[in-house]
């Protein structure tokens, strides 16, 4: 969650694409293959892409991808895949990659962690340089990454203009969903590109095994069944007929080239942050950190929080909540009432009294609608705390009629100021690549992980290594520790 935080109804909408703010004469300029229409949006939506996604991670970091982006692009086919072809590194801890129509095509470093070596960042890339050499994105179908409050507000609500108004508006993001057969499709010019830029090709069955591996890992560690994998691997059909099917591609190329790149790579990767950016704030277990707004808060057991850009999500037994914040002119009653009509434009959703109090020396509003739900009566919560005179923040709970805040009591009593010292011990993780020395086994290596739990899992998986994989010395391996 950045320093700029706004309601819960304006950041569900943060995707849409405007075609307006881009000239027909800089559309005309783009190479052929891409529409004038393509590079309308795909310049439009850019800069709502880098606000949403925490903005490109800069450093040489950034320079390196977009150097292997060039060469994958130009193997593409396209016209002048120079400029053709963006390619940015985003500041985010999720594993995704994506492109959108215009040429624009974007990694998170999160994802850039997970690989291991130039080979497999090539087959990414070439994989989402696919899309935009088939035009896929003239033919997808639209879906809505709408994961704010809003969406669940979209989802239960029934004869609601407002929430028809908000999905209306969320089938207009730019993070599409690609059919089977084009998904196959950009797996295969990936595979070709690949082999054309002197990669190993294998290394797109090997990327797609890597995010297989870790999104089961995070299944299991969240305790729930196995997600679907990213924009960039989606499933269809499985993980495992997939990769297989990559592999097979990869073998048709015998005599192409077999550079992997490990070395460079690595080097590129060393010392990237890993997981949350504390300019974003932390998630440590069940507590929200944020180190530069100095705040926290504690969700309640069996609820998972996720960082957005924007917000933190909290969901589980029970509702689902979210904590964001807005401009505040001293009055929380006004606060209360403005973020209620950020998700009602017809008063739907309204009120009907509000209750004042005071949680951890911050002066508190509350106040609650009932709301008709498509399984039932509903409760939308609004908590309001002001943190200073021009500077206020709020929880909004969605649960059953009746139970008003129910199980979201203690997230909502566990609001607090972080001290300055609090704020300065709030850790960095980072990506190490270390040298194997003699001994070195992965369950050693995995004991220097910075994590509470299943750190040989994690290294396992980082480093695309089986459970019974032999280390040699002088390897090098990835390790996620402690910025010092």
């Amino acid at each position: 969650m950045r320093r700029t935080i706004i309601l819960a109804a304006t950041a569900a909408l943060a995707l849409t694409v405007p075609v307006t703010g881009v000239t027909d004469a800089q559309a005309q300029r783009a190479p052929r293959g891409i529409s004038a229409a393509e590079a309308r949006q795909g310049a439009a939506a850019h800069p709502q892409l880098l606000d949403e996604y925490g903005g490109s991670y800069g450093g040489a970091q950034d320079g390196y991808v977009a150097r292997i982006g060039q060469r994958v692009a130009a193997q593409s086919g396209l016209a002048d895949a120079g400029s053709a072809i963006r390619v940015t590194l985003l500041n985010s801890p999720v594993n995704n990659a994506f492109a959108v129509p215009g040429g624009y095509v974007y990694v998170t470093r999160q994802l850039l962690a997970l690989m291991n070596d130039e080979a497999e960042l090539a087959a990414v890339l070439g994989h989402e340089v696919g899309h935009v050499a088939a035009r896929h994105g003239a033919s997808r179908s639209r879906a809505s990454t709408f994961g704010t409050l809003g969406a669940v507000l979209v989802g239960v609500l029934t004869g609601s203009s407002a929430a028809t108004q908000l999905a209306s508006q969320a089938a207009q993001l730019v993070t599409l969903r690609y059919s089977r057969s084009q998904e196959y499709e950009s797996d295969d010019l990936g595979v070709r590109y690949l082999a054309g830029a002197g990669y190993d090709p294998a290394a797109m069955g090997r990327v797609l095994a890597a995010l297989a591996a870790q999104g089961a890992l995070d299944a299991r560690l969240a305790g729930r069944a196995a997600q679907t994998l990213p924009s960039f691997a989606s499933t269809h059909p499985d993980p495992g007929s997939r990769v297989a099917r990559a592999l097979s591609r990869a073998r048709q190329y015998p005599g192409a080239g077999r550079e992997q790149g490990r070395d460079a790579f690595l080097a590129a990767l060393d010392g990237l942050i890993y997981g949350d950016d504390p300019r974003q704030g932390v998630i440590e277990g069940q507590a929200f950190l944020h180190p530069e707004l100095r705040l926290a808060f504690r969700a309640p057991p069996g609820f998972q929080l996720t960082n957005g850009t924007r917000a933190v999500t909290i969901a589980g037994p029970g509702g689902q909540a979210q904590f964001a914040g807005a401009s505040f002119a001293g009055d929380l009653q006004a606060y209360v009432e403005r973020v209620f009509a950020g998700l009602s434009r017809d008063g739907r959703v309204a009120p009907a009294g509000a209750r004042r109090g005071r949680v951890n020396g911050l002066d508190t509003l509350s106040a609650t609608a009932r709301v008709a739900g498509q399984q039932g009566p509903l409760d939308v919560t609004v908590t309001a705390y002001a943190f200073a005179p021009d500077r206020a923040y709020h929880v909004l709970t969605v649960t059953p009629a009746g139970q008003g805040i129910g199980p979201f009591q203690p997230l909502i009593d566990s609001v607090r100021r972080l001290s300055a010292e609090e704020a300065a011990r709030i850790p960095v993780r980072e990506i190490d690549i270390v040298t194997v020395r003699p001994g070195d086994t992965p369950q050693r290596l995995a004991q220097n992980m910075a994590f509470a739990d299943a750190q040989l899992d994690r290294f396992l998986v980082l480093n695309g290594l089986s459970a019974d994989a032999a280390l040699r010395p002088g390897d090098r391996v990835k390790l996620v520790v402690y910025r010092r």
